[in-house]
């Protein structure tokens, strides 16, 4: 927790001084490095990954988890990655990490349980546009989708009184308008959690297409080089949010019909049915490990 004057905070100083924030994903950056390395192996990739014990364990309890089905028990990295694939395990490691990096909120005025919820259907939604859509992106619009907010948990970390205070704003504004909530975020910080998510993964960095598909939730561009996914994440943050009214905008952007969105929705529903009715104990944080973990099929 920094102290602050919300007059004069900036990104900067959002993200300064916090080790956990400053450090970028390093084994994520080093298992990119080997699958982009055609000379490198699966064998290779697990050394990275091994050397991390406790990350090890948590990508084999991903993997061996109801989400996944597999038949019998996985219990070697190089073993994962031949069933799930390196570009699906990129996505895992990477989302686990970032999980990892918030997972000790205070907990009496924030739920990381429903953060990752939310943005869980978020996700979903983002993945099966893009399948719509021809499916361009493949898992990143899912990771997009996923991580799309994760300014929120910068500021519950870095100024959690002022985020309880844009907390207890938006709770007392019924209706909400669309884009409220980062009106308030303005008002109250300076700047938006879009902005601070987007610096976040910049100063990581994170691929581009991540950076700027949260960059451009608040500043749509219609030609950039991932104006279509920015659209596809910022319509699926309001169809993730029950609460929200109908966004014509949103849905305009991207030209689907209501009996289109309905069918995506019906899909999420199923899917997010059968991950609510698995058997696995979904404690904290393993509750939010083994989501990230999830390959809709």
């Amino acid at each position: 927790m920094i102290a602050y004057s919300p007059s004069t905070l900036t990104v900067a100083d959002l993200l300064r001084g916090d080790l956990q924030l400053a450090s970028p994903p390093n084994a994520y950056f080093l298992l990119k490095k080997i699958v982009e390395d055609p000379n490198k192996t699966a064998k290779d990739a697990a050394v990275v990954l091994e050397a991390d014990a406790a990350l090890a364990v948590k990508l084999l309890k991903i993997v061996n988890s109801a989400f996944y089905g597999f038949p019998s028990q996985i219990s070697s990295i190089t073993k994962a990655i031949t069933m799930i694939g390196t570009r699906e395990l990129q996505n895992l490691v990477l989302g686990t990490l970032i999980v990892e990096r918030f997972s000790d909120l205070p907990g009496q005025h924030f739920s990381i349980h429903d953060f990752w919820a939310r943005n869980l259907r978020c996700a979903l939604i983002a993945r099966e546009l893009d399948i719509h859509f021809g499916k361009h992106y493949a898992d990143t619009a899912f990771l997009c989708g996923l991580v799309h907010n994760i300014g929120q948990l910068v500021f519950y970390r870095r100024i959690p009184v002022l985020a309880r205070e844009v907390d207890l704003l938006l709770q007392s504004q019924t209706p909400l308008a669309v884009d409220e909530e980062v009106t308030v975020e303005q008002n109250v910080i300076g700047f938006d959690h879009f902005q601070a998510g987007a610096e976040l993964c910049k100063q990581w960095m994170l691929p581009d297409v991540i950076v700027e598909s949260i960059r451009l939730h608040c500043f749509p561009d219609l030609i950039g080089p991932y104006a279509d996914l920015a659209a596809m994440v910022r319509l699926a943050n309001c169809l993730s949010r029950i609460e929200n009214p109908y966004d014509a905008h949103a849905v305009n952007a991207l030209n689907l019909t209501p009996e289109q969105i309905s069918f995506i929705l019906d899909k999420i529903s199923a899917s997010s049915k059968s991950f609510l009715n698995c058997s696995i104990p979904l404690s904290k944080p393993a509750w939010v490990l083994i989501i990230i973990g999830i390959s809709v099929a």
